[in-house]
């Protein structure tokens, strides 16, 4: 065992013995271990010492061993070490998904020809890729301005109707306080819908796509009618484009689709619940009414779906999406949201953008997101 000299990194043993006796110090590979007794209460005691250690370059936690307090201080790292390969991999495997999936919406079978549904896709899976990963890069930037460790996008290649179920990002260690839970809560949903908005606006005045004359004809044939949210109807609206509703053969340029996907996934992860976006904001903005609010948003989702199903009539396919995130919310909840070491109050002007974005989520929202009707 080494004695309760300072080891060579971190922050000196003098800034934290006020808080904080340490009576041992170890190292366990790139971890500091300061065995001690806290002074103060270890809620209280974290609050002060994690400032200090981060400040040194480390996310710290305290725990107990054997019965033992001690101070487990990891490096962290903002930065990207080498090439991300998994990044790289799953974005590849998405761009490949995007294609199969895009080409169908232009009526090209990708296994027929595979070269030319990729030319003709390929402004789908722009439109995809590019409302979800400025989406992600929004978290990213801002969590690299606040010093929080987060890794870059991971992209989520499944075979869905588009192709992907979205993408995600990583994020280590505490949130310093509630500015940075804000900020880095409420940059994706931004980035992410000035994103949506040009995409749409572009997708708009593109060519419509036309079904095969067969396809319209065929009894037997599948239509998958997307709801169109609030947002996208007023950008149709203001830019005199047309939705092709009423035009069984025509639809409009998947690009538009690109879009809807950005507006539908703002909506979702606007949803107030754990550690979702929306969740991020309203923690944030009204610190621990946050967890009441989020108690009640799985009840409100499952209902939605019993009246769609129950009142409006519609079917199970229509209405499974509501139950399969009034589920998932319920989960979310239960594990609670970001905790900021700091947890002051947050200024009216990040308050004020907050409700404007919520505003925004609400305009994305469609009561019925995909119908399929065969």
């Amino acid at each position: 065992m080494d004695d309760a000299d300072a080891p060579d990194s971190g922050p000196p043993l003098e800034t934290i013995e006020s808080v904080f006796a340490v009576y041992e110090t170890r190292t366990d590979g790139e971890q500091l271990l300061y065995y001690g007794d806290p002074l103060l209460a270890p809620e209280s005691a974290m609050e002060e010492l994690w400032p200090t250690f981060r400040d040194a370059g480390y996310e710290v936690q305290l725990t107990r061993r054997h019965g033992e307090f001690v101070l487990v201080a990891e490096p962290t790292d903002v930065g990207i070490d080498g090439i991300p390969w998994t990044n790289v991999v799953l974005f590849v495997a998405t761009v490949f998904s995007t294609l199969f999936a895009g080409a169908q919406w232009y009526y090209v079978n990708p296994l027929e020809d595979p070269v030319g549904a990729a030319l003709e896709a390929w402004p789908f899976t722009v439109a995809i890729l590019g409302v979800l990963g400025v989406h992600e890069m929004g978290h990213y930037v801002m969590s690299r301005y606040h010093r929080v460790d987060a890794s870059l996008p991971y992209f989520l290649p499944v075979p869905t109707l588009i192709g992907t179920m979205g993408a995600v990002i990583k994020m280590k260690g505490r949130m310093p306080d509630r500015k940075a839970l804000f900020d880095i809560g409420v940059a994706g949903p931004i980035a992410g819908l000035v994103a949506t908005v040009l995409v749409t606006v572009v997708g708009l005045h593109l060519d419509p796509v036309t079904a095969p004359q067969s396809v319209v004809n065929d009894p037997n044939s599948i239509q998958i009618r997307l709801g169109y949210p609030p947002l996208l109807e007023l950008l149709a609206s203001a830019f005199d484009q047309s939705l092709y509703r009423d035009d069984p053969a025509k639809a409009v340029n998947p690009v538009v689709i690109g879009g809807w996907v950005g507006m539908f996934v703002t909506f979702l992860n606007l949803i107030p619940v754990g550690q979702l976006d929306g969740g991020h904001i309203l923690r944030a903005m009204v610190g621990d009414l946050q967890e009441t609010v989020a108690a009640l948003v799985p009840g409100v989702l499952l209902g939605l779906a019993g009246y769609l199903y129950y009142v409006a009539d519609y079917s199970g396919n229509s209405v499974f999406v509501w139950v399969f995130w009034g589920l998932f919310a319920a989960l979310i909840a239960a594990a609670g949201p970001a905790r900021p070491v700091e947890d002051d109050h947050l200024d009216t002007g990040r308050i004020v953008l907050g409700v404007v974005t919520f505003a925004f989520g609400v305009l994305c929202f469609m009561p019925v997101p995909i119908e399929i009707v065969g």
